[in-house]
């Protein structure tokens, strides 16, 4: 070896050794926002949004106080799932621009102190991936890259009664092969077999791929449904009240979901992040993961890498029937399974369910109230800082999605996704601001013209205003980013009070669940100061922002909900 070598190798060594992981734990008290890029801004007026869409809005993000932007699929994709039907992994689809497009975001979003975070979508890809099509004819390696059985009866029935999210049969039969594929969702969207290392390899050389591309982490999509029983026995009747024999809801999925294994495939991910911020010396990659699944296996994520296990319980299991001591369980038990030094996460909406607002008529701030001043980490779907409602009217021409397609005309409804998906409403001219195109991809909630963004910023109350008053106090009192919790249920249930104190100083959030008549809370005894401050109040609350009440008799008006901090000296 040369000197000169010698020298390099030496100040290569050092370089590594001196790397390590920086910034971490940034995402701790993040307030996280998915972005849907179909329907977030449309530069170029073709009536579909897109990355330089996005860029042109991130000033939005600085604004409102967001820690990091999560972008919805903008892989190159045929689109028969809007993104989640992946060609080609180390692609931008054409729909959303190029791959400079992409690096420009990534690279305007770090200027501005703003993280972005991709979608991966591992569980499968488009029938029109190269992957694909080389498995079609058993080409080398790519023969096993999915996950082909030999039917019943002659070949002539699936392997299974084995059904997909996206109803009907999770099996087609491909005549090049002679054999039969799995699909957990659309027939276009085959599964790719994890039990193949060559595939998993495969994945980590994509999640580097982005990283070098300036992507800060990744949300993980429909992690659940990565691995299947290989015996292929037949799942169980579920007896799902109406469900036929086509809807997923007719079997108990005990043998396509919630694999052991997918828990040491998430961890192998994880470790591939780490590595990567170790080696490039920058802040720590994070990992969300998607698993609608029991808190037991949506909490066990923690011990295998996800720094961020999405907790839908404020989506799944309440409603808005739901009364104080409903949510108080659900706090209450997330809290109690997360592990020692992990992070809760609140997700109140996503692009796969309602709108809160929807969902939670006239409560909508409520809930970004109970997000937001719980511990840890809240995640905020496009449109839901200024309470954008679903439209429920979409035609069945207009009809785009195809959970809704495969349902059928007489069910398209129930099973559409559309409604809580439609353009976000920027301001009250053209397409809600949105797009100068005829006609958007999805039509425009036709009460934009009152409910949109510049109007919300000028008017002396809105969605808006709460959202970003309650973002500010996370970043300014140390209760919300170090404080303890205590959740309670008070005046025979029609109260909810949650308590975060650290020190000397508290914050107190109280949600009044009836409708029509106000309540007097009495909080001694519960270590705060006699007398705190209204910082935020539900739109048309009589009691505003800077009233000083007493503890020991708060008036909290009906349907109302009041966040309170202790008084300044």
């Amino acid at each position: 070896m040369s000197r000169a070598t010698c020298l390099f190798v030496i100040s290569l060594l050092a370089s590594n050794a001196l790397a390590e992981v920086r910034n971490k734990g940034w995402w701790k008290n993040a307030v996280f926002y998915q972005v849907y890029p179909r329907s977030f801004m449309d530069s170029n007026n073709d009536g579909v949004g897109d990355l330089k869409g996005i860029s042109s809005k991130l000033q939005h993000f600085v604004d409102s106080g967001i820690t990091g932007i999560w972008l919805s699929p903008i892989y190159a994709s045929p689109m028969i799932d809007f993104g989640y039907d992946i060609s080609d992994f180390k692609d931008i689809d054409p729909t959303f621009g190029t791959m400079q497009d992409l690096e420009e975001l990534t690279a305007q979003a770090k200027k501005l102190g703003i993280k972005v975070i991709l979608d991966l979508v591992p569980n499968h890809t488009s029938d029109k991936h190269e992957w694909f099509r080389k498995s079609l004819i058993g080409e080398g390696k790519y023969k096993d890259y999915y996950v082909w059985k030999t039917g019943k009866n002659n070949n002539q029935s699936p392997p299974n009664n084995w059904i997909s999210v996206f109803s009907g049969p999770a099996w087609s039969f491909n005549t090049s092969r002679n054999q039969w594929y799995f699909h957990q969702f659309e027939y276009r969207q085959p599964d790719l077999n994890y039990s193949n290392s060559e595939v998993r390899d495969e994945m980590e050389d994509v999640i580097r791929f982005w990283l070098r591309k300036g992507i800060d982490g990744f949300r993980v999509d429909a992690v659940p449904h990565l691995f299947e029983d290989a015996n292929l026995p037949d799942e169980p009747r579920s007896y799902a009240p109406g469900a036929t024999e086509r809807d997923y809801t007719y079997l108990e999925h005990i043998y396509t979901k919630d694999d052991p294994r997918t828990y040491d495939l998430v961890a192998s991910w994880r470790k591939v992040l780490d590595d990567y911020a170790d080696y490039h010396n920058e802040d720590e990659k994070v990992m969300m993961t998607e698993a609608y699944t029991s808190l037991e296996n949506t909490t066990r994520y923690y011990k295998f890498g996800s720094h961020v296990p999405f907790n839908f319980k404020f989506i799944t299991d309440v409603n808005n029937n739901s009364k104080a001591a409903d949510f108080k369980r659900i706090i209450d038990d997330w809290i109690s399974q997360t592990p020692n030094g992990e992070i809760p996460n609140w997700v109140m909406g996503n692009h796969d369910r309602s709108r809160t607002a929807s969902r939670y008529p006239g409560r909508g701030d409520q809930m970004t109230m109970l997000e937001m001043i719980l511990p840890g980490i809240a995640v905020t779907y496009n449109g839901e800082e200024i309470g954008m409602l679903d439209k429920r009217d979409i035609s069945w021409e207009d009809t785009q999605d195809p959970q809704a397609c495969n349902a059928g005309k007489d069910k398209y409804q129930s099973q559409s996704r559309d409604p809580n998906r439609t353009p976000f409403q920027w301001d009250s001219t053209k397409n809600a601001g949105f797009s100068k195109a005829n006609r958007t991809w999805l039509p425009i909630h036709e009460n934009y013209i009152e409910l949109n963004l510049a109007k919300q910023k000028i008017a002396n109350e809105s969605h808006y205003k709460i959202y970003t008053s309650l973002i500010k106090m996370r970043q300014r009192e140390t209760a919300l980013q170090q404080g303890n919790l205590k959740t309670l249920v008070q005046n025979n249930g029609q109260v909810l009070i949650v308590i975060r104190q650290h020190n000397e100083q508290s914050v107190v959030l109280l949600i009044n669940f009836n409708d029509k008549i106000a309540q007097i809370v009495n909080l001694t005894g519960q270590g705060l100061a006699n007398e705190l401050v209204v910082e935020v109040a539900t739109i048309g609350s009589p009691v505003k922002k800077g009233t000083t009440v007493n503890t020991r008799e708060i008036n909290l008006p009906a349907k109302a909900a009041l966040v309170f901090a202790s008084k300044k000296s």
